[in-house]
């Protein structure tokens, strides 16, 4: 039902309720019909359903498999089971691994149920009573004043200077003042019923009696709370290639094993020896280092990203970052500094130009001429731009003071902080000038007025004396602000370049097409005016003085036009979505460099008519909406998706909440963010700064880079030691290379210790002058996927020629020289994959982590020989010294191999660029 579209005694008819209110009997009732005034949770994913996912992964199924068949095996030749016990472990580890990562429990319903608990006054059986919140019933009489929360949607009767902050709808700061007396269009949209009262928004001033519409779900914050429950929560790029990873590995891995068992029959082998053979080639081909090493890596990244002021709740979000290629943000706290500055005044016939940043008092005033109205005298008054900015502080009641740590704040309003600010610019202190100027009587502003009025004891007229002999004899004046229409409508004079003088039809419009072109830039236009000799507010308001304009912005965050020019580099599309007026938003685009000046802003009400493949062109060209609510910024989010983009999107309010968790990445304001805002987010910005995105992306990018580098060397060794196990029964050797655990072994600690360090690589040069990772891009895309085969079978290769070299010439050792090969090999392979350089090129102490790996890990390897007892566990041989050296020979020579196709490609590169 449109009740803004219905008179205030109308909607009573419909919801069949008098003057006395509900009594107890229908309150009952339409209670057990309509359900209580709360919002509804939804049950989410269990503890089991998260921990039961963990073990759907391909890769752990097939591990299990293994596991169970190697036990089997044991079993039947009456041997420990050491390496299934081995296998379930680190199975079990890393299902606990992923349970930790997903457990956590979404809040962000709860953070909103709670936001619509008040108690609430209500009038029932004809008397005004307190009670919960949840006991409203649609057709409920409430009352509201300032401080109160409101308790459910409704239709506003009555209404004294009310004026409530929907921040949690809208995402903007502004008080918004209501009127009973409208009735708007059906179409209207939320953002403009300002007839009508919704759950959750503040009331900051001024009191009114309204009547319940809608509770629960059905109220506009249960709607959102509906959108929160149904947004999909996108998994990001890397748990997609991750997921896509364990695909191609399984499959290859079982055609291998069927491969190999198939000629191992047909060359005679033993079956048991085939099926330990491809035990081992199973074990061999599934990275169980690698979930380890990316969750430690993606922490890492996360402390980085703290450093940085960017706050990550999931982990996977880390990398995400890195591959996004839309940043849909919010205007005001994100792009913008939050705070209303005064950007210019208009005072006689001049500009005035204001400069500084913030609360900060340091600025300048610099005046510049206009083109006089006719049969004005051109210039600015002595005295008259002070005059306007007096009056401004004395027709306000912000105060702007220093905190202890230097900054500044202001108490109160923004909008009249800002005439504070702008007076202590030029000189003017106003806790001084109230001190010495005296309120004797006020006018508060009104949305019917739209204009206060203050009338200042001023005996001595110094306050007055700009105005000359008009003033003369006033013991007191009027001052008064508001919106440019409104109080030039009052003024039948105005102070040109001379004095005060009357202001006629066309000086008039000169002043009303001033303050258009000022509110036309995105500006707040404020108009004020004095009036001599005016003794009482029970005196009409009219034949005041104009004084002059200002204009304020909230004005954009200064490093914002870099980080959007840094976004752009990048290959990232930064889109402006707000609440605010078109004029504001097109405004503040132009001056961050999303837009031109005539560049397109479409509204929230177009987006409501465009079908989807509408909606979809119109996101793919447009980087500034306005006038949004909430399920369209879902929407936006969705048709983002649906053209193949990677999507971070910021937001404060609970009308941010369902798009922050349809996006791949959700970016929640720390300072001014709500709670909804902040658990339906992955990443918390804790200084609201649009730049510190930007940062948090160069960090992601990096940590993406770190994770290609490392599963190419992991893989690259896996595949190395998939093509020597499966060689051995081809080539005619009895038993395995290498065992199950061995295999763990080398996957875990061999591969793992150097890859976490190798998550420590410092950033190349250039990193945010590439473009975003392709949407969909695979894990093995720009080279990877051919590596990991090209050094994969290299590796094998040189590893094979030493077990053939081995089993003739140490017989007894040689599946421990093959193990020993594999293990040294992979150290000269982690120090290569550093870089894409030469190593010779590369600052050998740069990460220092490397080094160590490589030292604590050989040593290690080392242990596992001549520790008797591990020996024994390992199924490992003491090798004599020069078994050991051949063992080093082979493994250089690997090393040796990676470096001089590094220097070959270089110089590939080379003479292609000459070319």
């Amino acid at each position: 039902m449109p009740w803004h579209g219905l008179s205030a005694v109308e909607c009573q008819h419909r919801l069949g309720v008098g003057p006395e209110g509900l009594d107890t009997a229908e309150s009952s009732r339409r209670l057990a019909e309509r359900g209580p005034n709360r919002l509804e949770l939804s049950a989410g994913r269990s503890t089991w359903e998260i921990l039961r996912d963990q073990f759907s992964n391909v890769m752990l199924i097939m591990l299990l498999a293994v596991a169970a068949v190697s036990a089997a095996v044991s079993i039947h030749q009456k041997e420990f089971p050491k390496d299934a016990i081995a296998i379930l472990v680190i199975v079990v580890l890393n299902g606990l691994l992923g349970y930790l990562q997903e457990s956590k429990a979404q809040q962000a319903l709860l953070a909103l149920r709670d936001m619509a608990q008040p108690l609430v006054q209500v009038r029932r059986d004809g008397t005004w009573q307190r009670i919960s919140s949840e006991h409203l019933v649609p057709g409920d009489l409430i009352r509201l004043e300032a401080g109160d929360r409101v308790p459910a949607d409704a239709r506003l009767l009555e209404e004294a200077d009310l004026g409530l902050r929907e921040a949690a709808l809208t995402g903007e700061a502004e008080a918004v003042f209501k009127k009973s007396d409208l009735v708007l269009e059906d179409t209207t949209p939320v953002l403009e019923r300002k007839n009508c009262l919704f759950q959750g928004t503040e009331v900051v001033r001024g009191r009114g009696v309204a009547l319940v519409t809608a509770t629960g779900m059905a109220t506009e914050l249960g709607q959102i709370a509906e959108l929160i429950n149904t947004a999909g929560g996108e998994s990001t790029p890397l748990q997609q290639r991750l997921d896509g990873l364990a695909n191609v590995l399984v499959v290859s891995a079982l055609a291998l094993v069927a491969v190999v068992v198939a000629l191992g029959l047909l060359l005679g082998q033993d079956p048991l020896n085939l099926l330990e053979v491809a035990l081992s080639m199973a074990v061999a081909i599934v990275p169980e280092g690698l979930p380890a090493v990316i969750t430690v890596t993606l922490a890492i990244g996360t402390q980085r990203m703290v450093r940085r002021a960017a706050l990550i709740r999931r982990l996977p979000a880390v990398e995400g970052l890195g591959s996004v290629t839309v940043i849909c943000s919010d205007k005001t706290g994100t792009l913008t500094q939050n705070r209303q500055v005064v950007q210019e005044l208009r005072v006689g016939t001049e500009r005035v130009s204001v400069t500084g940043q913030g609360y900060d008092p340091a600025g300048t005033l610099t005046p510049s001429p206009l083109d006089p109205p006719p049969g004005s005298r051109a210039g600015m008054l002595p005295g008259s731009s002070t005059l306007l900015l007096q009056a401004g502080v004395l027709c306000s009641d912000a105060e702007h003071r220093q905190l202890a740590d230097g900054s500044w704040e202001i108490l109160g309003d923004p909008t009249e902080g800002a005439l504070s600010v702008v007076a202590l610019k030029a000189g003017i202190d106003d806790f001084e000038l109230r001190s010495h100027f005296r309120r004797a009587a006020e006018i508060p502003f009104s949305s019917e007025r739209q204009l206060m009025a203050v009338w200042i004891e001023d005996p001595d007229h110094a306050l007055q004396a700009p105005l000359g002999s008009s003033a003369s004899g006033s013991p007191s004046l009027l001052i008064s602000k508001g919106a440019p229409e409104v109080i030039i409508g009052l003024c039948d004079r105005w102070i040109d370049g001379q004095g005060v003088v009357a202001m006629d039809g066309s000086q008039q419009q000169w002043w009303l097409e001033q303050a258009r072109q000022l509110a036309g830039s995105g500006l707040r236009v404020l108009a004020f005016a004095c009036a001599p000799h005016h003794s009482s507010p029970d005196e009409p308001l009219e034949g005041q003085v104009l004084l002059g304009l200002m204009a304020q912005l909230d004005p954009a965050r200064p490093e914002v036009a870099k980080a959007v020019a840094t976004c752009r580099q990048a290959g990232i599309r930064p889109v402006m979505i707000t609440g605010d007026h078109p004029l504001t938003a097109r405004a503040i685009g132009s001056a961050i460099g999303l837009t031109d000046e005539q560049g397109e802003v479409i509204l929230g009400r177009e987006l409501e008519a465009m079908e989807e493949p509408a909606l979809k062109e119109a996101v793919a060209r447009c980087n500034v909406y306005a006038r949004v609510a909430p399920e369209q910024k879902l929407r936006i989010v969705k048709a983002l998706q649906s053209n193949g983009q990677v999507v971070a999107m910021t937001g404060d309010g609970v009308n941010d909440a369902p798009a922050l968790k349809q996006a791949h990445i959700g970016v929640a304001m720390g300072i001014t963010g709500t709670e909804v805002s902040k658990e339906a987010a992955d990443m918390v910005l804790l200084d609201d700064n649009f730049a510190t995105i930007v940062s948090a992306v160069e960090e992601g990018r990096l940590v993406y880079a770190n994770i290609r580098r490392f599963v190419k060397y992991i893989l690259g060794s896996n595949v190395g030691e998939l093509i020597t196990i499966a060689s051995a029964p081809l080539l005619g050797l009895t038993g395995v290379p290498l065992t199950p655990l061995q295999i763990l072994w080398m996957n875990l600690v061999t591969d793992g210790v150097p890859a976490l360090a190798l998550a420590l690589e410092p950033g190349e040069a250039g990193l945010m002058e590439r473009a975003p990772a392709e949407p969909g891009e695979s894990i093995f895309a720009r080279g990877i996927g051919s590596y990991i085969l090209r050094i994969g079978v290299v590796f094998a290769v040189i590893v094979i020629a030493l077990m053939l070299y081995a089993s003739v010439h140490s017989r007894d050792h040689w599946k421990t020289m093959v193990f020993t090969t594999l293990c040294l090999a992979q150290m000269g392979h982690a120090l290569s994959a550093r870089s894409d350089l030469p190593l010779i090129q590369v600052p050998p102490l740069s990460n220092p982590w490397l080094l160590w790996a490589v030292v604590l890990t050989s040593g290690l390897q080392l242990l596992l020989l001549y520790v008797p007892a591990l020996a024994k566990f390992f199924g490992t041989q003491p090798l004599s010294g020069h078994e050991l050296m051949i063992c080093v020979a082979f493994s250089l020579l690997f090393f040796l191999y990676l470096e001089l196709e590094k220097i070959w490609r270089q110089w590939r590169r080379g003479l292609h660029a000459d070319a």
